[in-house]
């Protein structure tokens, strides 16, 4: 009997996906090292063959940079890995960082047809399966592009910067991406832990993004070294802002100040960025005490938490004033969170932090709350229960309640209006602001997001500034 070698796989009508290999929790919270291993070849095809090839492509209307999902995921269940990844490339130009840190579960994943019966098809496992073996088993293609000589500049390298810039670069334009740490990848690097996205895979990520014929220079603080209209004197056409959201927001209550209180944006920034976590190899050391409170309930709440008990705390709590159903980080955040051991005081809000008489933290006092009706934002409102004040021995906090953009950028560049909470104001069709040839996108502009919403915006922004360049030559 002959063999069909154009034979489509047969449908894998398991109401379950396959299951990703991970690290034994009680193990994995003592490292860094990546808690989810990802798939085998074998595993992948399986999965992939959990996909019916939907017709109308639900999945691909949830997905902010509008990656092929069907076609790429067809290509994986046939064993063409090195097709299947060119075919997420063609729109996403970080898919293994996008693969590890997605939320697909409320994207993509959401509106697939799987997920009405049983569980959707595992797309972020796939996409990352695809970036993995590409990484591993070929060398990046480097694109061969004509040159326009016209000069566009991008603030920020973390995702937004990072697609506007490789997409424009793709259309021919010569990209220079302004990023104000001594490391490029923004918030990739220094805000989400290395056991949830490797840093080294971030590195190579931008570097297939510098092979392009990007640019990036470090070091640069835009508002200070240079201003926006500066850049535009030097021949700059167009600008991008993807500076994010790096200012920290805080509980303005007693005690804020004391020694031992962080912001999740230092902490993490020490421990990422700087290597906090392989001190003394590193000489950038973070103060962890037995007892660690993190306050706050989204996935940078999580970071934080898992990063303190894996430096050596003995018991991390998490203090979220509303319940586990209003809490906004992804469900496998708080998951993998709660098999680590980390402890969870929910419906609590801290009140003031204790110190000693030498200005450490030694404590923090909190209420118990109950959920009142709903906010503005539909999530019922916390209200104080009455005698339920109580104080918990820790000798760490850090407060993790949000972030919102630098006023660098804006205070020194006139006509860029913003929000009253400092957001950049712009189009939201194209990105651009209220300045001529400058557009904004990502966490600049709507304050701390998700990573694939930053590199959707970037996206848009890039379309919108080919067209206008066009229309002004």
């Amino acid at each position: 009997m002959l063999a069909d070698w154009g034979a489509k796989p047969m449908p894998n009508m398991s109401l379950n996906k396959v299951k990703i290999p991970e690290q034994d929790p009680n193990i994995r919270n003592k490292n860094f090292l990546e808690v989810a291993l990802g798939y085998a070849e074998d595993m992948a095809k399986e999965e992939a063959q959990r996909c019916l090839q939907c017709k109308n492509k639900p999945c691909v209307a949830g997905c902010p940079v509008n990656v092929q999902i069907p076609e790429f995921i067809q290509l994986v269940a046939e064993g063409r890995f090195e097709e299947a990844y060119d075919k997420v490339r063609e729109t996403n130009s970080l898919p293994a960082i996008c693969g590890r840190v997605c939320p697909q579960e409320s994207q993509c994943e959401n509106l697939c047809v799987r997920a009405k019966k049983g569980e959707s098809v595992g797309i972020g496992r796939l996409e990352r399966f695809v970036a993995d073996w590409y990484l591993a088993n070929r060398e990046s293609k480097v694109e061969k592009v004509g040159k326009l000589n016209r000069k566009v500049a991008v603030v920020g390298s973390g995702p937004a910067g990072l697609t506007c810039a490789g997409d424009l670069a793709k259309l021919g334009y010569d990209v220079t991406i302004f990023e104000a740490f001594h490391v490029p990848g923004g918030v990739l690097m220094y805000g989400i832990p290395e056991f949830r996205l490797p840093k080294a895979l971030v590195q190579r990520e931008i570097e297939s993004v510098k092979q392009l014929g990007v640019e990036i220079k470090t070091n640069m603080v835009i508002g200070k070294v240079l201003s926006l209209d500066e850049l535009i004197e030097e021949g700059y056409e167009a600008i991008f802002i993807g500076s994010g959201a790096g200012l920290p927001s805080f509980m303005g209550i007693p005690g804020e100040n004391l020694n031992g209180v962080y912001s999740a944006n230092e902490f993490l920034t020490r421990i990422n960025l700087m290597k906090a976590y392989k001190f003394p190899e590193c000489d950038t050391p973070v103060k962890i005490g037995r007892n660690v409170a993190i306050v706050g309930g989204g996935n940078v709440a999580m970071d934080a938490a898992r990063s303190a008990l894996r430096l050596g705390a003995e018991k991390v709590y998490i203090i979220y004033r509303r319940s586990e159903k209003e809490m906004p980080a992804r469900l496998e955040e708080v998951h993998h969170a709660k098999e680590e051991g980390i402890i969870f005081k929910l419906l609590t809000n801290p009140t003031r932090i204790l110190g000693t008489e030498d200005g450490w933290v030694k404590g923090i006092e909190c209420v118990e709350m109950e959920l009142g009706e709903p906010d503005a934002s539909g999530r019922r409102k916390p209200v104080i229960k009455q005698g339920s004040e109580h104080v918990a021995d820790v000798e760490t906090v850090v407060i993790a309640i949000g972030q919102s953009p630098n006023p660098l950028i804006s205070s020194t560049t006139p006509g860029l209006e913003t929000q009253k909470w400092g957001g950049i104001i712009v189009n939201e069709e194209t990105g651009s602001t209220s300045k001529e040839g400058v557009y904004a996108g990502g966490d600049a502009v709507t304050g701390a997001a998700t990573v694939i919403l930053a590199m959707g915006a970037g996206k848009k922004a890039a379309k919108a500034i080919d067209e206008y360049l066009k229309n002004s030559q």
